[in-house]
């Protein structure tokens, strides 16, 4: 039990990532270590996972706290809830994943092939520090040291507006980033200024001023906000998606945007009780934007890479909702959501990456009737597609379900428009895979399929599908605890629905 597993699991990638980018540059073994790297830190997570009980009364577990900068009360603390757990797992799965998508995007020509390798296993490490990291702080830092591996990534590996692309997502991060800072600061300086000053644990329950705690959330939530992202600050999504390459667009959207989410309910509602009820209102107003904004947008689309880029704006929306209703049902939902999120963008990202490759062009109407051509990938892009648009018995369906019903329970009215925000969904899901699949054959060259390669890639991402969506007991078992933890901080004493057992007996008979 003393294992260092969440640091452990910080150095492995990054190790992997030094050795990546030192092996000789005539090696072929960049991408097998890398690979091998990503799944070694994988197997760590999964023993990480072992050692959690989801039913302890602790806030946080496998925690190590060290001093680091204690004239500033700074220290390297780690530690895992159930949220911030399965966000880990969730980045663990997907990388190696990522890794074995992208194996032929880079040509070993010099150290391109070294580099894009090494930066996606420095980007696990990064965003392993930013979920575990219970430090205000450290926090700060693995959330700016987020955005090298990503603008490098999109930089030099991207298409021909990469260079815009990377400027646009690095700005829109940085101004959130030093306005976090300034609150970062803020706190401190209202807090207790002890060896621990920053620890999450001693920042909790605070003695701030009304205006103070209002304008530190509001520090803290706008950088959440163009991170997650919401409207209006979401115009660099797009964009990035668009020039990126589709395994870092599913590590950029599917595991880094969460920390938007993750960062609301970690640390907004931790720390600014007060001010989060305060915000509810406007919070719950732009979450509704973005979920009917991006949806049209998404509809409106020939591009496919921003039409994903667009229904993660709205499911962003979608999120938040679940998030700042105040029940249980709904954080739940939310926070699987998240999970699932990632999964569906993945599935469509890489099917999308596979199409552009085989046809050369991200315009949708140049395509029609691929059905017949690559059946196998036609089939994974619709079983995809129907994940994004909930279908009973896939993942998401659980969670959007969960997130309406928990808005039901508090807001009637916004329920409506949540659940026109799921027809939406459907419309644009459906439209975009009857415009490329279906229609007449196209005139094409010998095109091939699936290969086994890319099978390998999409066989976790169908398997999550369906086990989520089936059988989503464990995972929610694991998130409830914390979110209603995290209800509790807000001052809302909150629960699971339960079942009338005497009754249900009684209907038996």
């Amino acid at each position: 039990m003393n294992f260092p597993w969440l640091t452990t699991l910080l150095v492995l990638p990054l190790v992997g990532a030094l050795v990546v980018a030192l092996l000789p540059r005539a090696s072929s073994a960049v991408r097998p270590v890398a690979l091998g790297f990503s799944l070694a830190s994988l197997a760590v997570g999964v023993g990480a996972l072992t050692q959690f009980s989801a039913g302890s009364q602790e806030q946080f577990q496998l925690t190590e706290i060290y001093p680091w900068i204690p004239q500033f009360g700074v220290s390297y603390a780690v530690g895992v809830d159930g949220i911030s757990l399965t966000m880990i797992l969730l980045g663990l799965i997907l990388v190696p994943v990522c890794i074995l998508a992208a194996w032929e995007d880079v040509p070993a020509d010099g150290r391109r092939q070294h580099t894009y390798f090494a930066m996606m296993l420095a980007l696990l490490a990064t965003m392993i520090g930013v979920f575990a990291a219970i430090d205000v702080f450290l926090f700060y830092v693995f959330f700016e040291a987020m955005l090298l591996p990503v603008y490098f990534l999109i930089a030099m590996f991207g298409g021909t507006r990469r260079g815009r692309a990377a400027t646009t997502f690095l700005l829109y991060s940085l101004a959130g980033g030093l306005i976090m800072l300034v609150a970062v600061i803020g706190v401190y300086l209202a807090g207790p200024r002890g060896t621990d000053g920053f620890l999450l644990s001693n920042l909790e329950g605070l003695d701030l001023s009304v205006a103070a705690g209002r304008w530190l959330f509001l520090g803290f939530f706008i950088a959440f906000a163009i991170k997650a992202p919401m409207w209006p600050v979401h115009t660099w999504l797009p964009l990035a998606a668009e020039q990126a390459r589709p395994a870092t667009s599913v590590l950029l959207i599917g595991v880094l945007d969460k920390v938007g989410t993750y960062g609301m309910i970690r640390f907004c509602l931790t720390l600014f009780p007060e001010a989060s009820q305060w915000a509810t209102p406007v919070v719950l107003f732009l979450a509704l934007v973005s979920m009917v904004a991006g949806a049209l947008l998404a509809i409106g689309q020939n591009d496919m890479l921003r039409l994903i880029a667009y229904t993660s704006v709205s499911h962003f929306g979608f999120i938040v909702l679940g998030i700042f209703v105040f029940t249980t049902v709904g954080g739940a939902g939310a926070t699987l959501y998240m999970i699932n999120h990632g999964f569906t963008t993945a599935g469509l990202f890489l099917v999308a990456g596979m199409l552009i490759v085989r046809h050369g062009s991200r315009d949708i109407r140049d395509y029609g009737g691929w059905q017949r051509v690559t059946p196998v990938i036609a089939g994974v892009l619709l079983f995809s597609a129907m994940s994004g648009l909930a279908l009973p018995g896939l993942n998401s369906f659980i969670s959007e379900f969960m997130v309406v019903l928990g808005v039901f329970e508090n807001y009637p009215w916004l329920g409506v428009v949540g659940a026109f925000g799921v027809v939406l969904s459907a419309l644009y899901m459906l439209l975009m895979y009857q415009r490329i699949a279906t229609g007449p054959r196209p005139v094409l060259a010998e095109v091939p399929d699936m290969t086994g390669r890319e099978k390998l890639v999409v066989a976790p991402i169908i398997v999550a599908f369906l086990a989520l969506g089936f059988f989503p007991k464990p995972v929610l078992d694991v998130l409830e605890p914390a979110v209603q933890q995290s209800l509790q901080q807000v001052g809302i004493q909150d629960s699971v629905p339960a079942v009338d057992t005497a009754n249900a007996e009684g209907s038996g008979r």
